[in-house]
């Protein structure tokens, strides 16, 4: 019986139903890890495999515009941001990108992508490998909001990772209820702990809240840099029912 997996004459749990050591308790649901590092969990929803581009559509409408090979796609230019036809809210998210090893530009001009969550959050993607430039608009950064804790940027031609906690904002009557909040790890380095937002991704003003649907797609910029993407997947983050 589950309750000889505990105790049944502890103290009950500030406001819950639960006691301390509770064998009742619902026991949390079982999760496969992958066989490889940073491969997608048994319960992931995979965005990108490496094999279509068909769960990707273009911003502006239609197919996804961007050059599929060897197991990832790379940014045409001039062919737009491409998004997710899958829509989420909390979300666990893994991807992975490279910059250009032929190295050109430099600043904002040097392999500049970004990540977009929910369409509208944008986590910047930047060859800052030796490559200084404005710090709220360095790889990883929160772009225009804050940096990152510490530049965790591997050479160019190398292949990088971004695991993501994510935190929708919530409204109620319109009015903001919770702010969004996110945590990233560049390179299996924290360089966002929790990091509450200001508000939607802007460019050369002060950025705000506008309201929202509770889900929203994963969003990839064409910024004009061959960037590559593969590995691309997320966990919704939803808890199991203990009512």
């Amino acid at each position: 019986m589950p309750g000889q997996l505990g105790y049944d004459d502890t103290p009950f749990l500030p406001g819950g139903k639960w006691r301390v050591h509770d064998g009742n308790r619902p026991q949390p649901p079982v999760v496969t890890p992958a066989d490889v590092p940073g491969g997608p969990p048994s319960d992931a929803v995979v965005l990108f495999d490496g094999t279509s581009l068909d769960g990707w559509i273009s911003v502006g409408g239609g197919p996804a515009g961007w050059k599929l090979e060897n197991g990832y796609m790379e940014v045409v230019p001039g062919a737009g941001d491409i998004q997710t036809v899958e829509e989420f809210g909390d979300a666990q998210i893994h991807i992975e990108l490279c910059e250009p090893e032929v190295v050109k530009g430099e600043g904002q001009g040097r392999g500049n992508s970004g990540v977009f969550l929910m369409g509208r959050y944008e986590i910047q993607v930047l060859d800052c490998y030796n490559n200084p430039t404005y710090p709220d608009g360095t790889s990883a950064a929160i772009y225009g909001q804050y940096p990152p804790l510490v530049n965790a940027c591997r050479p160019p031609g190398q292949w990088s990772t971004y695991d993501i906690i994510w935190e929708t904002p919530r409204w109620h009557d319109g009015l903001l209820i919770k702010p969004a909040y996110v945590t990233v790890l560049f390179n299996g380095i924290v360089v966002h702990n929790h990091r509450r937002l200001l508000g939607y991704t802007s460019h050369r003003v002060l950025t705000e809240y506008v309201e929202h649907p509770p889900v929203g797609p994963l969003r990839l910029q064409d910024h004009g840099d061959l960037v590559r993407y593969r590995n691309i997947w997320y966990r919704p983050l939803v808890g199991y029912d203990e009512d």
